[in-house]
């Protein structure tokens, strides 16, 4: 019996064919070839030679009933398995739950597909395959070499989606699960643009939310002007405009960033980039003004021959005892655009975090909005915290994206809570994709401006990509006299919702404006960095009808100018014959400063001064902020930088990082490293749409 097996052995390896090594390390490389070079969405459409609807199940017949011996048989079987594992529900699902390790991943895909079916296709039968597939090539106007890897064209699109879910779990790139089991920062479905980094290299950032595709964020809109130009002093000697302590821009910024495209530059709102950090800025007297400014100066670092004006507004810290009560309306938005784990359970969960920080006295309502608006949660005490989170937890995504609707209900619900001594406000969360009535910034802005003298304040939290309308969410924060913030990750809503939760709710000062009044005989040049959104007329200074800025409880603001002393070799406009500024009296000052502001609910404003006189030094804290200035102007702007480079911001804000206890400046550095990184590949840069306020 022996001697008969050892005869069946013998006949089965003679068999079966021997490997070709130079035909296996052949189709290796076109395999690798054609991974690398089908990452992404394609530009066009990929033909398909059968268009039937039986046409993938001839493709199949064919294959089943042209190639007859075991060693096809086993490859043409392996690739239906792959097929069912990367096609079907279930066989994703299998996939998903499969403990194949990371490092294995790629090769179990593409690597030992191609191995096996190498060594078990005859010489004869790999022939006639690229034979059959010769005419289909010549015909497609696809490169040859993509019909030839079959298996690989068949599947790298699936099997890029599931290696990339693979990759960002094995990489430790956290995704908190929300209170409905949802993981909050899953990636999507559909394969991320081959442009973005690996996920490996957003490790050490917070939580990264899944990738939008480069098509999807053209579909953003974005509120910005174009950036400030140089002012002549003689000509234009005051500048006015109004402060702001919006966030949202960084944290797009660092989204786009961490996921391997450099920023649109109408994404980039400097002033919010450098009011992003805390800073320990002199507080204001006891009993005093609501805020402290502090004005300092030093050389610009990247022109010796001209002066940075540091503007820092401190506002005081009330006794946390002695707030006010609270009464808060979540105005949530429900619509279809909503249901992706990055928006409507995030949401959920951010608004959770909030909860723990408000005590018996505070209300709670709740407010959702999609093809039409209701009340979800009449005013409830925070101290319901159970009832509150049954109501959030309750909420799921669908229909279109009546704003309008929501807005009026909101605010209905909050004058119906109002009581004296009070503090109201409005929540709004949402990826700001209104398509239902008041769709427009323009119109937002009458209709908010409206509603914003009954006392409630808006502020808004903005969540996901693919479809962000930044342009509305400013439009509805700056008219609501509330902030924008954007809400990317757990940690950032934690920042906003818990860490800074005063200075987000409890306003000190309301329509604060800034004035700078330059002196012709000291200045002959200077500009502000940022806030091109927030310019104002110069009469509108001392009109108290005019909107602007609030400051909430120990709030921090900076402002930068970089000027141009007279004499200057720096100076770029030539000196007028004329100029009554050659004869005047240079008293030593550069300028003076003038702030305006209403202590909250008063209808007429204060005012603050002080001159701008040069200083001998400045603080760390003021190098580090012109650091995050000289970072955004590379990004946007950076025809005033000459040849200073992203080398030198990173040592700059390194070398003035100083306490540090949330590492917000640490990942401000990690920020600048990565985008010196992608700024050498211009096609790494997002594409979107601007609109100018």
């Amino acid at each position: 019996m022996s001697d008969d097996l050892d005869d069946l052995k013998s006949a089965f390896g003679a068999a079966t064919p021997a490997p070709d090594a130079t035909r296996r390390a052949e189709n290796l490389a076109l395999a690798q070839k054609n991974f690398e070079a089908l990452q992404g969405s394609r530009e066009a459409a990929r033909p398909t030679p059968v268009t039937a609807p039986s046409g993938l199940w001839t493709g199949f017949k064919n294959m089943l009933t042209s190639m007859t011996s075991p060693g096809a048989l086993s490859a043409t079987t392996a690739l239906v398995a792959c097929g069912f594992i990367f096609l079907t529900p279930i066989g994703q699902d299998m996939w998903r739950e499969a403990d194949v390790p990371l490092a294995q991943a790629d090769d179990v895909v593409l690597g030992e597909l191609s191995a096996e079916a190498d060594t078990t296709l005859s010489q004869e039968e790999n022939v006639a395959a690229d034979t059959a597939i010769a005419p289909l090539a010549e015909a497609a106007p696809e490169p040859a070499h993509m019909l030839e890897s079959f298996a690989a064209n068949a599947l790298t699109e699936e099997a890029d989606a599931a290696l990339e879910t693979r990759t960002r779990s094995a990489e430790g790139v956290a995704s908190a699960p929300s209170s409905d089991g949802v993981a909050l920062n899953a990636p999507r479905r559909s394969a991320a643009p081959r442009s973005l980094v690996e996920p490996s290299i957003t490790r050490g950032f917070r939580d990264a939310e899944p990738a939008a595709t480069v098509a999807d964020i053209e579909n953003e809109v974005f509120a910005n002007a174009p950036p400030t130009s140089l002012t002549i002093t003689q000509e234009t000697p005051v500048s006015t405009f109004s402060i702001d302590v919006d966030t949202a821009s960084y944290a797009l910024l660092r989204s786009s960033i961490t996921q391997g495209q450099l920023p649109h530059p109408e994404q980039v709102r400097i002033e919010e980039l450098i009011n992003y950090f805390p800073y320990d800025y002199p507080a204001p007297d006891a009993g005093g003004a609501p805020f402290r400014p502090t004005v300092s100066t030093m050389q610009t670092p990247w022109n010796a021959d001209t002066q940075l004006v540091h503007i820092a507004i401190q506002g005081q810290m009330p006794l946390v005892d002695n707030r006010p009560p609270l009464n808060l309306v979540f105005l949530i938005d429900t619509s279809g655009s909503m249901n992706q784990p990055n928006k409507l359970p995030l949401l959920k969960t951010s608004l959770g975090l909030m909860l723990a920080q408000l005590r018996a006295e505070d209300q709670i309502a709740i407010v959702a909005y999609a093809g039409s608006a209701g009340q979800v949660l009449a005013p409830t005490s925070a101290a319901d915290q159970s009832t509150i989170l049954t109501a959030l937890n309750g909420l799921g995504a669908g229909g279109s994206t009546n704003g309008q609707g929501g807005l009026q209900q909101a605010y209905a619900v909050a004058e119906s809570m109002q009581a004296e001594g009070e503090v109201n406000r409005i929540i709004l969360a949402t990826d700001g994709d209104f398509n239902v009535g008041i769709n427009d910034p323009e119109a937002l802005n009458g209709f908010i401006a409206d509603k914003r003298d009954t006392g409630t304040y808006l502020s808004i939290l903005g969540f996901g990509r693919s479809n962000l309308d930044d342009a509305t969410m400013q439009a509805l924060a700056q008219n609501g006299n509330g902030q924008a913030a954007y809400i990317d990750t757990l940690a950032e809503a934690q920042k906003v919702l818990v860490d800074q939760l005063t200075g987000e709710l409890f306003p000190i000062a309301g329509d604060v404006k800034i004035q700078v009044e330059w002196n012709p005989a000291e200045v002959a040049e200077y500009r502000l960095i940022g806030y091109e959104t927030r310019s104002l007329a110069r009469e509108d200074f001392n009109n108290d009808k005019v909107d602007a800025g609030e400051l909430g409880a120990g709030h921090t603001v900076t402002a930068i100018y970089e000027i141009t002393p007279v004499g200057s070799p720096a100076q770029l406009s030539d000196p007028l014959r004329y100029d009554p500024a050659q004869v005047a009296d240079r008293n030593g000052e550069f300028g003076f400063l003038k702030l305006r502001y209403k202590d909250p609910g008063a209808d007429e404003s204060q005012l603050l001064t002080t001159p701008i006189v040069p200083t001998k030094s400045a603080s760390s804290e003021a190098y580090f902020a012109a650091a995050i200035a000289g970072f955004g102007q590379l990004l946007r702007d950076d025809r005033f930088l000459g040849t200073w480079d992203y080398a030198e911001a990173i040592a700059l804000a390194n070398a003035h990082r100083g306490a540090d206890p949330f590492g917000y400046r640490t990942e401000a550095v990690q920020l600048m490293r990565l985008a010196q990184s992608l700024a050498g590949d211009p096609g790494l840069r997002i594409q979107g749409r601007s609109i100018s306020r």
